[in-house]
């Protein structure tokens, strides 16, 4: 297939990080493709390279210990080697990234709004007052309630679910081609999951935007994705679309980690419906 058919493609990627052992291979041989309008989904138990991945994708690894290889193309423009000042120009204008911990993703002492502002005119020639307009409009889009007094808060005024809606509706609000949800729904109720994976599937189906999801759920992964790649210990051992992964995976990893979701026995499932 034609790079053009990919808004985002990594093509032998291997990360590798200095140790006092020398250089340790993190991630090994790595080919991902994310087609305009899809949701990948990248599946694995913790420590096996997803984040990792995540991180080399946007260039926010430290390039004095560590190296990656291979080609990350975004839109056919080779980012892998970019210089900090013009990745920073890519990132939240045509890459948007949601952390793992929304708390993480925010600056404690500056309020909602003046974080929101900041990331808008970074990368637009909006002035002020329209990005405040923009801000307060993409926050009630999210379903978040009395934006403009949300943006008078400070981050640990929120809760997780509500930053984690702030977070999306920063990083969408400049309408990026690529959004990047590591862990979105991690440490979130079960109500705040729903919310945050429906406002995802709203703005992929509004916006067109391709989305990378990354989750070791695999619940999180069965509601959104379109193709899922898992990985183990640092290689995607096996890609496929979502129905046929779930239905009939084939690599023993990928089997292993099906059956270790929680089911409910067919039973108790029908006592509920009755109740």
């Amino acid at each position: 297939m034609d790079k053009q058919h990919f808004v985002l493609q990594a093509k032998d990627v291997n990360i590798s990080v200095n140790s006092t052992h020398g250089r340790l291979p993190l991630v090994h041989d790595l080919h991902l493709s994310l087609k305009p309008g899809k949701v990948l989904g990248l599946v694995g138990e913790s420590g096996s390279g997803k984040t990792i991945t995540c991180m080399a994708l946007l260039q926010l690894l430290n390039p004095k210990t560590t190296q990656i290889s291979g080609s990350i193309q975004l839109n056919g423009r080779e980012l892998n080697g970019l210089k900090p000042k013009e990745m920073r120009n890519v990132l939240g204008k045509e890459i948007g990234y949601i952390m793992q911990n929304p708390m993480n993703a925010f600056t404690p002492v500056y309020t909602i709004g003046s974080q929101f502002v900041e990331t808008i005119r970074a990368h637009t020639p909006l002035t002020k007052k329209q990005a405040i307009e923009l801000a307060v409009s993409s926050m009630a889009a999210m379903d978040l309630q009395e934006p403009d007094k949300l943006m008078r808060m400070y981050p640990f005024q929120l809760s997780g679910g509500m930053l984690q809606r702030v977070m999306i509706a920063i990083s969408m609000c400049l309408r990026p081609s690529v959004l990047i949800a590591d862990e979105p729904t991690t440490a979130l109720d079960v109500t705040s999951q729903m919310q945050v994976l429906s406002e995802l599937d709203r703005l992929r189906k509004e916006c067109g935007t391709s989305i990378l999801l990354i989750s070791h759920d695999l619940g999180v992964i069965s509601a959104l994705a379109d193709d899922v790649a898992v990985m183990q210990k640092g290689r995607i051992v096996e890609k496929a679309d979502v129905f046929q992964l779930f239905d009939q995976p084939q690599h023993p990893y990928t089997k292993k980690l099906l059956q270790a979701r929680p089911v409910l026995p067919m039973e108790y499932e029908r006592e509920k419906l009755v109740i």
